[in-house]
């Protein structure tokens, strides 16, 4: 099953236990298939850089290693309106689309307040977990 991931979702689950966590470990698993554009890779890293000096014990990179190398990345075009109520979570919209992936998995309450966008679902890290981690 192919996946957008929120970065909020990946950070959370890289230094958290919880929902997020069982995504990144159904992931690594095998069991999805992460879909990502520069744009949302090149948030991920800002984020991870930011945080890695906070928690310095943690391997930041060997992880973002891991997401660029068993990744899909696609090179989305531009929504022709903003989706969302905050612009900048339009990228990860825009990656679903051009990728015909249907989840998003956020905990970001601007998309999660869309709940769907033409044919992608925008759905929580614990309702994902819930319809297809179980």
């Amino acid at each position: 099953m192919k996946t957008v991931v929120d970065t909020n979702v990946l950070i959370s689950g890289i230094f958290f236990d919880g929902p997020p966590a069982r995504i990144l470990k159904a992931w690594l698993r095998g069991q999805l298939e992460l879909v990502v554009s520069h744009e949302i890779l090149e948030e991920y890293f800002e984020v991870c850089e930011r945080l890695s000096l906070r928690y310095p014990n943690i391997d930041i990179t060997q992880i973002l290693i891991l997401i660029v190398q068993n990744c899909h990345i696609v090179d989305p075009l531009p929504l022709p309106e903003s989706a969302s109520s905050d612009s900048d979570d339009d990228k990860f919209i825009a990656c679903a689309l051009a990728s015909d992936t249907r989840t998003i998995i956020s905990g970001d309450s601007d998309l999660l307040a869309l709940s769907s966008y033409e044919n992608v679902q925008i759905v929580t890290p614990r309702d994902f977990v819930d319809r297809h981690l179980r």
